[in-house]
Parts: C-alpha cells; sequence; structure tokens
C-alpha cells in the first residue's frame, strides 16, 4: 500500500510538473505583457520598419495575431530582427517566444535543432534572378557563374545540390547578412542571386533597376515557410498552430475586419464557435485562451487573404499571385483543420 501512495505522489507529481512545463511560455508571455517575435532583419513585404521605425509585413502580422489571440491586442508584440545564422540561437536561448522569419521547415530542424514546426504560412520555392542583359532563359546555363548567396540556409545547400545533379560548374559568392548579399549583387559582384522566389519578388523591387533583372522560371526546391516554436511547450505549439489556422478558416467563411461583428450574429453553428458565440463553446478556453481568440485575431490583422494581399499580393509593390498559398478549394494548399 505504501508504494502504491507512493507511486501515485510521485505519478501526481510528475504530471503536475509536466503541466506548469507545458504552461511555460504563455505564463512568461502573461507576465511579460507582449510576445517578443523573431523577424527578418529586413525583407519587403515579410518584414520591414517603415520610415517611422514601425514594423510591417506578411510576418509581422502573424506576430500581431499572436499577440491579438493571447492578449485581445494585436500591438502587444515586439520584434527581435534576426539574420540566418542568429535567428536559430535566439529561438533556442528564449530570446524570442516565437520565430516567424521566412524559415523552412526540415526535418532536422524539426528534430536536431529542438523545434516545433506544423502551420505552413507561405509554400515557397527556391529560385534564380540575373541580370537581363545576360540573356539567361534558364538555370541550366548557368554553368561558371559566380552564385550570390546567404550562409546558415537552406538555399546555400539546395544550390550545391542543384549544380551538382545537373553537372554545372559555379562560384558560391556568400554572405552572412542579407543587407551583404544584396548589396554583393547590386554591385554586380555575383552574375545570379539565388534565395527563396519570394525574397527575390522583394529583394528585386529593391534593387535601383528592377525592370533590368528577370526571374529564372525554375523552382528548384520545396521551401514550406512557417512559425517555429522551442520543443516541450505543447500549449504555446498549439496557440502558435491554431493562430495561423484560425486566419486560413476565416477566409474561408469570408469573415473579414470590416464584417466580424456582423458575423458575429451568424446562425452558422460552426462560425458561431470558431467566433466564441456559441452555447457551451471551448476551443478557446481548451487553449489556455479565452473564447473570444479568434475573433481578437480576425478584428486585429483580418483573414488570411487580407494579410496576404497588402503585404505581398496584388495590394502590394511586389504583387505575389496566390499560386500554392490559395485556399485549398481554390486550388492551393492552405487548409485549416476543424476548429471544433
Amino acid at each position: 500500500m505504501k508504494k502504491t501512495l507512493l507511486s501515485a505522489a510521485f505519478g501526481a507529481a510528475v504530471l503536475g510538473f509536466a503541466s506548469a512545463a507545458s504552461a511555460a511560455t504563455l505564463d512568461d508571455v502573461k507576465a511579460k505583457g507582449f510576445v517578443q517575435c523573431g523577424v527578418n532583419t529586413g525583407l519587403a513585404g515579410f518584414a520591414q520598419p517603415d520610415s517611422a521605425g514601425a514594423w510591417k509585413g506578411f510576418d509581422v502580422d502573424f506576430c500581431k495575431a499572436v499577440a491579438a489571440a493571447v492578449f485581445g491586442d494585436a500591438t502587444k508584440v515586439k520584434y527581435t530582427p534576426t539574420t540566418a545564422q542568429s535567428r536559430f540561437t535566439a529561438l533556442q536561448s528564449g530570446e524570442v517566444d516565437v520565430l516567424a522569419r521566412n524559415t523552412t521547415w526540415t526535418i532536422s530542424r524539426d528534430t536536431a535543432l529542438g523545434f516545433n514546426f506544423r502551420y505552413v504560412n507561405y509554400y515557397d520555392g527556391q529560385g534564380f534572378m540575373v541580370p537581363k542583359s545576360l540573356n539567361v532563359k534558364s538555370a541550366l546555363e548557368l554553368s561558371g557563374a559566380a552564385v550570390c548567396v546567404q550562409s546558415g540556409t537552406t538555399t546555400e545547400l539546395n544550390l550545391a545540390d542543384y549544380f551538382k545533379s545537373n553537372n554545372l560548374q559555379y562560384n558560391p559568392v556568400v554572405f552572412e547578412k542579407l543587407e551583404e548579399v544584396n548589396a554583393a549583387y547590386q554591385a554586380g559582384r555575383c552574375d545570379v542571386y539565388t534565395t527563396d522566389q519570394s525574397g527575390l519578388y522583394a529583394t528585386r523591387l529593391a534593387l535601383s533597376n528592377p525592370d533590368e533583372h528577370v526571374i529564372l522560371p525554375e523552382i528548384i526546391s520545396k521551401e514550406p515557410l512557417g512559425p517555429a516554436v522551442r520543443q516541450g511547450d505543447d500549449k504555446w505549439f498549439d496557440i502558435v498552430s491554431w493562430t495561423g489556422y484560425a486566419l486560413v478558416q476565416a477566409e474561408e467563411f469570408g469573415i473579414t475586419q470590416a464584417n466580424i461583428d456582423e458575423m458575429k450574429n451568424s446562425t452558422n453553428p460552426d462560425i458561431r464557435r470558431f467566433l466564441g458565440t456559441e452555447k457551451d463553446t471551448k476551443v478557446g478556453t481548451d487553449l489556455g485562451l479565452t473564447n473570444e481568440w479568434a475573433y481578437n485575431i480576425v478584428k486585429g490583422v483580418g483573414n488570411y487573404g487580407d494579410v496576404f494581399e497588402r503585404n505581398i499580393g496584388s495590394g502590394s509593390p511586389l504583387k505575389i499571385a496566390r499560386g500554392l498559398n490559395a485556399l485549398w478549394s481554390k486550388g492551393g494548399l492552405q487548409f485549416a483543420p476543424p476548429i471544433r
């Protein structure tokens, strides 16, 4: 009997410790009063401070959405600019609560680095940009080229694999910081710029003569980009993941910042559950948040389509087509699991 009681007590203690550990990040975030979000040092359309120092962009809006879910206030977020190499240390060390920095989900990052990915906010692929004056139509014509690339990225590894598999020679021109890569390409230190296609659109826009550069048709990799958190905190992992899914689901429901208060009167039980007005709904409290968590997200930043269009889509200078990032019902890959 004594052994049984001790075992029971030990088990309860372990469960209690696990519960405390699983809520650690949320508790810390609430205690300090804001979400600390790791973002790019400056990538047009995704994360970049404006002339007044205010951060804006596709990834920035995701950070705001997490803050809205937790606090009901999208402004309760601070930003830590990170390079391709410093971003993982920032997350591992606890300097940031979530990394929302055009980061590719890979098996090594999901395992060896101790991170958790689930929600993909942008499906991308690596490509190449060259000056029009080179008269190059295909990446297969790039043998012998000098290629500007950022170190510490999947881009660097994909580049090596692509040229090796196609028996092409190249001269890598490698820099740690994005600004250095941009400057080198602008100065003509390399013939080719390679990164994710979304990054190429942003980089081309920042060049002195954008129309003098062309993005080649080849996509040489799969780059599922999305937010990452540290392993060992399932509660926080769920909050970050379902924040993304809420953005997607809101677009599917047709819920926007403009009509969300009207939509609270919907008779559709799925919409009412989503917005926290359905009787006995607990999806928000099960996350450790309020049942208005999804309402607060959409009220704060809009739905996924809103965030996409104003930052990188048709309403932005980048004008990137939705493509794979369209809703699943419109031929894309953006799909939210049932919120019920």
